[in-house]
């Protein structure tokens, strides 16, 4: 399927008023009042509903090996779910992952 610059930019343009829109909806008509304590409770945890969903294909399914599992990165995502579990520490938890990504990276390769 072959679209042509004028479709690729009316995408882009769609997804950006998209975008927009979905922002202006939420800090642009409410984001000036306080918010009952039941919605402030649910958006504690947006980030931590949106991470597991943006990094899990990246650990499953990655670019880099064609789609195939690697033993590299699911082995750097369980020792950095161990680390966060055992460290309760979000900066641990990002270095000490990286650390065993670039570690597993020189090893098993």
């Amino acid at each position: 399927m072959s679209l042509s610059d004028a479709q690729i930019w009316a995408i882009i343009i769609a997804l950006g008023l998209g975008s927009y829109l979905l922002r202006l909806s939420f800090l642009g008509l409410i984001g000036g009042r306080d918010l009952p304590e039941w919605v402030l409770r649910h958006l504690r945890f947006t980030a931590v509903a949106i991470m597991p969903g943006m990094i899990t294909p990246l650990i499953l399914f990655p670019q880099a090996t064609g789609g195939t599992l690697d033993p590299v990165r699911l082995g750097a995502a369980v020792a950095t779910i161990a680390i966060s579990l055992w460290t309760r520490n979000a900066t641990l938890t990002i270095f000490g992952g990286a650390a065993m990504l670039f570690a597993l990276h020189f090893t098993i390769r």
